[in-house]
C-alpha cells in the first residue's frame, strides 16, 4: 500500500510537508518526500489528499480491557484488593479483547496501549502491551511483561484503610514495597548460591518473589503511580535504593520538582489531563505540567488512564498539553514515539521508520485539531478504516 500526498510526521525525523509512506506486508517499507515516491508503483494506493500521515497513537498507561466502562463489578478486573502485594498477577490473564472500547481506540487512531492492573495495592502486578485489534490476548500481545505496577499515595491507603489493615499511611505503603523487594533480593541471593554450590538447596518456590526478580535485575521497569510531589520523591528514593528502572505514572505535581526527575533521568507518563481535582492529590493539577517537565529535560508521554478518560480522547489530551505550552510536535511524540519508548516497544511502533510495524493513521487535518477527523487507520499493514 502506497499512502501518498500528505503531510508526513515520521516522529524520528523532521516533518515532510508533502510525502509518502510505503507499506509492505505488516511492515513499513519506505518513507520520504513525494519526489522519492516509487514512480512505477502499480499496487494499491491511498491519496491522503493533503491530510496528515503519522504513526498509530500509543497510550503508555491505561486499563483498556481490564476495567469496564461503567458496567459494574463483572467488567472490573483491574484491582485485586485482597492482598497489598500481588506482583505475580499478569494482565494477560485479565484482558478482555471483546471490550467494545478497543474498537473505539483504533477508530480514533490508537493502535497500541500499555494496559494492566490498577493502583489499589502497593504492588499490583504486571503490565502488558497490546495492539488494539484481536480476539484473544496472545494474538494482540506486543510485550509481556512490560512493567511492574506499583502505587504510592491515596489509592492504596484508601483500599485498606477501612479494613484497618496495612497499609493505611504513606509510610506503610512504602514499607510494604521495601519489604517485598528486600525479600526478593534475599531470595535471589539464595538462588544464586544454590546454582554455584552443589551442596546448597535452592529456596522454596515463591511466585511473588519470582515475579520481582526481573524487576531487581533491571529487565522489567517499575511503573509507579504517584501524583503528589512527596510520593514522586519516594518513588525516586525506592528506585535508587534497589536499582530499579523507574517510570513515574501520572506525576501530577512533577512540575514542582522537575530538577529531581531530570537529574535522576526518570521519565513521566503524564495524565490524565482532562479531569477535575477529584481528590486532594490533584489540588496542584495544571495543564502546563507536561510542558514544564519537558522544558526541564524530563522525557514525557501522555496517557488517558482509560477509563478515567476514554481512550479515544488521547489526541485531545495531547492538544490540551499544547494549550498548556507544549510544542505541538513534542505533544505528538508524547502519544507516539515517547509513549512507545516508555512502554518498551519503540523498536516496533511509535514512528514511521522502515522496518517497524505498519501502524499508520491518516487524518483530514492536523492530528491535534479537534475539528479534523481520523480518515484511515492501518494496523500491522491491514486497513481497518
Amino acid at each position: 500500500m502506497l499512502i501518498h500526498n500528505g503531510v508526513v510526521h515520521p516522529m524520528d525525523g523532521p516533518v515532510i510537508p508533502r510525502g509518502f509512506v510505503l507499506l509492505e506486508g505488516e511492515k513499513i517499507k519506505a518513507v520520504g518526500p513525494m519526489e522519492e515516491a516509487p514512480r512505477d508503483w502499480t499496487g494499491p494506493a491511498l491519496d491522503a489528499a493533503g491530510g496528515h500521515i503519522l504513526p498509530g497513537f500509543v497510550d503508555a498507561h491505561c486499563h483498556l480491557g481490564m476495567c469496564g466502562d461503567g458496567l459494574g463489578f463483572e467488567s472490573e478486573d483491574g484491582n485485586e484488593s485482597t492482598d497489598p502485594c500481588t506482583p505475580h498477577l499478569r494482565a494477560l490473564d485479565g484482558l478482555n479483547p471483546m471490550d467494545r472500547c478497543f474498537r473505539e481506540a483504533w477508530e480514533a487512531g490508537v493502535t497500541t496501549v500499555l494496559t494492566g492492573p490498577g493502583s489499589g495495592n502497593p504492588i499490583n502486578g504486571q503490565g502488558l502491551v497490546v495492539k488494539t485489534v484481536g480476539r484473544w490476548a496472545e494474538e494482540m500481545t506486543v510485550l509481556e511483561p512490560a512493567s511492574m505496577k506499583l502505587a504510592l499515595g491515596e489509592n492504596p491507603k484508601t483500599v485498606y484503610n477501612e479494613r484497618k489493615e496495612t497499609p493505611i499511611t504513606r509510610m506503610g505503603t512504602a514499607a510494604v514495597i521495601r519489604t517485598e523487594l528486600s525479600k526478593a533480593l534475599e531470595y535471589m541471593d539464595k538462588q544464586n548460591k544454590a546454582d554455584a554450590e552443589e551442596d546448597t538447596d535452592p529456596p522454596d518456590y515463591d511466585p511473588k518473589l519470582e515475579a520481582l526478580l526481573p524487576v531487581l535485575k533491571g529487565e522489567v521497569p517499575v511503573h509507579i503511580h504517584a501524583h503528589r510531589a512527596d510520593d514522586i520523591a519516594t518513588a525516586v528514593r525506592l528506585a535508587r535504593e534497589f536499582g530499579l528502572k523507574l517510570v513515574v505514572v501520572h506525576g501530577t505535581e512533577g512540575h514542582l520538582l522537575p530538577e529531581l526527575l531530570a537529574q535522576a533521568h526518570v521519565p513521566v507518563i503524564t495524565g490524565p489531563i482532562l479531569t477535575d481535582r477529584s481528590k486532594p492529590e490533584l489540588v496542584n493539577r495544571t495543564n502546563e505540567n507536561p510542558a514544564l517537565l519537558a522544558r526541564a529535560g524530563v522525557e514525557i508521554a501522555i496517557c488517558t488512564d482509560h477509563p478515567v478518560i476514554p481512550i479515544q480522547y488521547l489526541p485531545l489530551c495531547a492538544a490540551v498539553a499544547v494549550r498548556g505550552g507544549l510544542d505541538p510536535e513534542e505533544a505528538l511524540k508524547a502519544i507516539t514515539l515517547n509513549g512507545a519508548r516508555l512502554a518498551g516497544v519503540d523498536r516496533r511502533v511509535g514512528s514511521l521508520t522502515p522496518g517497524k510495524d505498519a501502524d499508520v493513521v491518516v487524518t483530514s487535518g492536523h492530528p491535534l485539531d479537534w475539528l479534523g477527523r481520523v480518515e484511515h487507520v492501518f494496523l500491522n499493514g491491514r486497513q481497518l478504516k
